[in-house]
């Protein structure tokens, strides 16, 4: 999965009505209404704002809207966009001004999808990894072992009688760190996993 790292506006005119594209990288749901509710805020004037959003994996949470258009004819292909280019956590929304000439279901298709497209060619696209949230406590002998074993991985170190890391770990790299602190320590450092993140 991918998703942008920046926000991206695109404009085009066709057949004299103006489709203005919003890219949006966003967290949860709660951010992506809440960028929607801004966006026609200051397009309170447009006939529509329409949009699609993916958040999340496993599974993600989709939704698109029409927004007053003919059924399936701005939401979907916004959505259809962003799920053929294997993206999450991005919201896109796509704010129409009639120009007095109707485009017909194809050409509102053809209208909407393409303003995402063209916009998503602006994009920075970033590939999403899972990470493994790990919990390590080592003997004060096997610290410096274990740390560079860890090398950029570590978030917090906590220094008690023993020394407590916790440590992001990519998910394909989890298993052959898991058995070098093994090998290091003689199996005497202890390893708990937390939880899983998606990170950028």
């Amino acid at each position: 999965m991918y998703t942008i790292k920046n926000t991206v506006t695109y404009e085009q005119i066709i057949n004299k009505s103006r489709f203005i594209c919003y890219l949006f990288p966003v967290k949860d749901v709660s951010e992506a209404n809440e960028i929607l509710a801004n966006i026609r805020k200051k397009h309170y004037d447009a006939n529509h704002n329409c949009y699609g959003y993916i958040i999340g994996t496993n599974p993600p949470t989709a939704k698109s809207s029409d927004d007053g258009e003919p059924s399936q004819t701005a939401g979907v292909p916004i959505f259809e966009v962003l799920k053929k280019n294997n993206l999450t956590n991005v919201i896109a929304i796509v704010t129409r001004y009639f120009g007095g000439v109707k485009l017909g279901a194809g050409g509102l298709i053809r209208a909407y999808g393409s303003s995402v497209s063209e916009a998503l060619k602006l994009a920075e696209i970033v590939k999403i990894e899972k990470k493994v949230i790990m919990e390590i406590i080592a003997d004060y002998a096997h610290v410096n072992s274990v740390q560079r074993i860890l090398e950029n991985h570590i978030i917090d170190r906590i220094f008690s009688d023993k020394v407590n890391l916790k440590a992001e770990i990519p998910e394909n790299e989890f298993e052959r760190i898991k058995r070098e602190l093994t090998e290091v320590s003689k199996g005497a450092v202890e390893t708990k996993v937390l939880g899983t993140k998606d990170s950028v």
